[in-house]
Order: structure tokens, then C-alpha cells, then sequence
């Protein structure tokens, strides 16, 4: 069920396809439309080409630790090279990275922790896009 205000294009990184598929078509689902990076690289490349094509991510959420590729805490601050204004989630399994503890001062709007719980990150998205 798709509330007033739910809609955007977001950037949703993470590693892990079983976690990225189902939260995709949750969000799409609810009004946002979602594309899918596995790391850092592939995530500024994207953010990089829907800027270019003037069709911006509203937002991005950017998974911490991605093994063997670039996690959020660099891709953040490439991102931020590119566009000072981007508004970003950081997301992570862990609990105990500073990043997740202060995001601000890492350039993130707000902290997600996994799993994601649905009504924890539409209130953020909200919060974040209103």
C-alpha cells in the first residue's frame, strides 16, 4: 500500500542478492523506484550515468562492508565529490563501525541496521525525502 509521499529513485548497494531482492520489490511495491549496485564501483558509475541522463537518485543506501569491492564509507565519499547534496543511508549487519554510530560525520543522513525491518526504513525514507 502506497502512501502519498512515497515515491523516488533510490540506490540501494549491497552484496547481498538475498537481501537486495526482496527489499527492491518491497520499495518498488510502496511507491519508490529502486536500481541495484553489488559495490562501490558499480554504484558510482550509476549514480554518475542517471545524473548525466538528468534523472538523479533521490536517495542512496549504501551497505557498509562489501568484501572484495568498495564499501560504503569510500563509495560515500566519492559520491560526495560528485554531488554535495546527495542524501545517503548507511546500512550494515554490524553494529559496532563508528560510521553507523555518528553518520553524520561520515557524510550519511541516517543509520540502517540489518534486516531490514519495512516500517523502520519508510519512516527514514520519508524523513530524509520530505
Amino acid at each position: 500500500v502506497s502512501g502519498k509521499n512515497e515515491h523516488g529513485k533510490i540506490l540501494l548497494m549491497d552484496d547481498e542478492k538475498d537481501i537486495m531482492a526482496p527489499l527492491s520489490e518491497m520499495l518498488c511495491e510502496i511507491g519508490y523506484e529502486v536500481d541495484l549496485a553489488a559495490e562501490g564501483a558499480e554504484a558510482i558509475d550509476k549514480y554518475l550515468k542517471a545524473q548525466a541522463d538528468g534523472n538523479p537518485y533521490d536517495v542512496v543506501i549504501l551497505d557498509l562492508t562489501i568484501p572484495g569491492g568498495i564499501g560504503g564509507e569510500q563509495t560515500i565519499k566519492r559520491l560526495i565529490e560528485i554531488d554535495p547534496k546527495v542524501k545517503a543511508i548507511v546500512s550494515s549487519g554490524y553494529s559496532d563501525n563508528p560510521v553507523l554510530a555518528n553518520p553524520r560525520s561520515f557524510n550519511f543522513q541516517e543509520t540502517v541496521i540489518k534486516p531490514y525491518r519495512v516500517e523502520e526504513l519508510r519512516r527514514i525514507l520519508l524523513k530524509i525525502l520530505n
